[in-house]
């Protein structure tokens, strides 16, 4: 039996069939669907806060399944990192899959015209002329040449067809935003495992270069220190917040690197880290202006007080000392807003914490005691509270931010 030479050709593999499901577009417009979902859910449910808030709010048998879910810190959450992932991997499968093709459209080895394709399109225009066709072809050509490009010229069954075009090189632009949302979601998935998110407070002439986690409240050891230099606050006439500004300088290494204005949506950017000023509060007085009234006697005595200060009452009857502040203090259920604390130690007794509330100044009447407390005045200050929502800095997200 005679021997045969055949060639066994190898089966060429199939980039889409490799890859399966993640060639499918259907499966991007599931991702995309699952992704819009879960930021709705993201956006309404409380994110990164207390324990107790979320029983509060939700009860604990919802806060149990926040929790197994990790919903209370979903932008870092396993699964929806997974999402962007798989996201990230359908865009790019689906745009290599579809660029071979894609390149030999735009750069082909020989421009090929097909006449029958043209003499079916509907976009056409039919207009007769009395030149002669010589000289009506060369009149063409030398416009088409000049308004869209080189021209190719085809003769059929004594027809001369003139064909021209630009901007095939346009065709890429899809790939360029499939890049761009590559790049978003890539600085997305970085800054959510690398980065950090954290939160401080610091007061007109103070400093610090410790931050605390969001979530955890650990604290974060930062490579400068920051200075709060000034903070200003304006109102408007209903007395709502207008805008927050503040005096920032960058110490590093002992040296003063930068100092420059933040405002609300206008952050600091140092080496990868933002610094976005978010809220304000009332900072802790050094003193206020007290007024004390004896029930036994109708005496009144008003003074300065420094937080921290014991003074003695009349007659010997004991010693009051100013223990501190709050910007908002819950009583039965209701915030009675800035409120001062003290110390009260009538001669011979235990002393008792007493609360005086700037909004209700008869507050302490209701003790029925022998001194009334009442916290008339003082010097208002504010603090600013600098966050971060996000990592981003020269369009990519890095590591560390707050």
């Amino acid at each position: 039996m005679p021997w045969r030479n055949e060639t066994i050709e190898k089966p060429r593999r199939d980039f889409s069939s490799d890859l399966g499901v993640f060639c499918s577009v259907r499966l991007t417009i599931y991702l995309l669907i699952l992704l819009a979902v879960t930021s709705i859910i993201g956006t309404v449910v409380l994110q990164n806060g207390s324990p107790q808030k979320y029983v509060d709010l939700y009860g604990q048998g919802i806060y149990n399944l926040i929790q197994v879910f990790d919903i209370d810190d979903m932008y870092h959450a396993w699964w929806f990192l997974l999402l962007l992932l798989l996201l990230c991997i359908n865009i790019t499968v689906c745009s290599i899959e579809r660029l071979s093709l894609k390149w030999k459209t735009i750069f082909p080895d020989q421009v090929r015209f097909n006449v029958n394709r043209f003499l079916k399109s509907k976009s056409k225009q039919r207009l007769e002329t009395a030149m002669p066709p010589q000289p009506l072809t060369e009149v063409c050509d030398r416009w088409l040449a000049k308004q869209v490009g080189p021209v190719i010229r085809q003769t059929e069954n004594d027809t001369v067809y003139l064909y021209a075009e630009n901007g095939r090189w346009t065709r890429l632009g899809v790939y360029v935003v499939h890049a761009s949302v590559l790049l978003l979601l890539a600085g997305a998935l970085i800054g959510a495992v690398f980065g950090f998110k954290a939160s401080v407070r610091i007061d007109e002439g103070d400093q610090t270069g410790r931050v605390f986690e969001s979530k955890t409240r650990a604290p974060i050891d930062l490579d400068f220190i920051i200075r709060c230099n000034e903070f200003e606050v304006s109102f408007y006439d209903s007395g709502a917040p207008e805008e927050f500004r503040s005096s920032l300088t960058i110490i590093e290494d002992g040296q003063e690197s930068l100092t420059t204005d933040i405002r609300v949506n206008h952050p600091l950017r140092y080496k990868g880290i933002n610094i976005f000023l978010s809220s304000y509060g009332t900072a802790t007085p050094d003193q206020v202006g007290m007024r004390m009234v004896d029930n036994t006697t109708g005496s009144e005595v008003s003074r300065e007080i420094r937080i921290g200060e014991t003074v003695d009452l009349p007659d010997g009857a004991g010693q009051f000392t100013l223990q501190g502040f709050l910007p908002h203090f819950e009583f039965q259920g209701r915030d009675l807003g800035e409120t001062f604390f003290g110390l009260v130690t009538l001669a011979g007794e235990t002393g008792f914490q007493i609360g005086m509330p700037m909004r209700f100044p008869t507050f302490d009447k209701m003790r029925k005691g022998r001194f009334v407390f009442v916290a008339e005045d003082f010097e208002k200050r504010y603090y600013p509270g600098f966050r971060s929502p996000g990592i981003l800095a020269s369009g990519m997200y890095t590591p560390g931010s707050f």
